[in-house]
């Protein structure tokens, strides 16, 4: 599940027009941060969901009915409602979608208390925690314009998606394994454009009333790059109960 958007305006924001260097730069840091905040916050937030959930029991006797699907699908519909609605939406209503999502992500991310043990849980997450800060560095700081990825890690993620519905018929464990490994690599490649496009949105929106809402999306768009990150990691290397 990959979530992209783009809600800069054309033209140079004023608001920065002949702002010094220096205050540019620690507002840029300020809005970094409060990104990654959310972003780091919101991934918190399902973790516990999910721990709960399924030490509760109540994981592993809705997981067995057809309210799993519901549970499965309602994170997506989240994303759905947040990426096209932003620009109507307020920035508290987002921030409400946000943590909603983050919730519904938790008892969707439970099942994996029930298939995993919790050690190749837990190591799977530092792994992918310290790619993924390595990553977002990468793209923060690199003089490199990453732009012209983006399009081709989207169409392969897309790609991805047509694999993994063929092989819910198939059930190939070979094609499961290569669809894993695609798929951190995949998203380990979005995390760092991300950052940049996040970064580079800055300057649009600082001083504008954009600028809540695209932390917000910001801060959804790289815990969707560490959650399929983790996901795919741990369905690759993961050691099952």
């Amino acid at each position: 599940m990959q979530n992209q958007f783009d809600p800069r305006p054309t033209g140079v924001n004023a608001a920065t027009v002949g702002v010094p260097r220096a205050a540019r730069d620690a507002g840029l840091r300020s809005y970094m941060l409060s990104v990654y905040n959310y972003m780091a916050s919101g991934v918190l937030l399902t973790g516990i969901v999910a721990l709960l959930f399924a030490n509760s029991g109540m994981a592993a006797q809705v997981m067995a009915t057809p309210l799993k699907w519901l549970i499965i699908l309602a994170p997506l519909g989240f994303v759905m409602v947040m990426s096209f609605g932003m620009h109507r939406l307020s920035t508290p209503t987002l921030q409400a979608l946000f943590w909603s999502f983050a919730t519904a992500m938790g008892l969707s991310m439970s099942s994996i208390f029930l298939v995993y043990t919790g050690q190749s849980i837990a190591t799977t997450f530092f792994a992918v925690s310290a790619g993924f800060l390595g990553l977002s560095l990468f793209g923060y700081t690199t003089k490199k314009d990453l732009s012209g990825f983006g399009t081709f890690l989207i169409m392969c993620v897309v790609g991805l998606l047509v694999a993994m519905l063929i092989n819910l018929f198939l059930q190939s464990p070979a094609m499961q394994l290569a669809i894993s490994a695609i798929g951190v690599l995949l998203f380990a490649g979005l995390t760092a454009y991300d950052t940049q496009k996040i970064k580079s949105m800055y300057a649009q929106v600082a001083g504008t009333d954009m600028m809540g809402k695209v932390i917000i999306m910001g801060a959804l768009n790289l815990y969707l790059d560490f959650i399929n990150m983790f996901t795919f990691l741990l369905s690759f290397m993961g050691d099952r109960r």
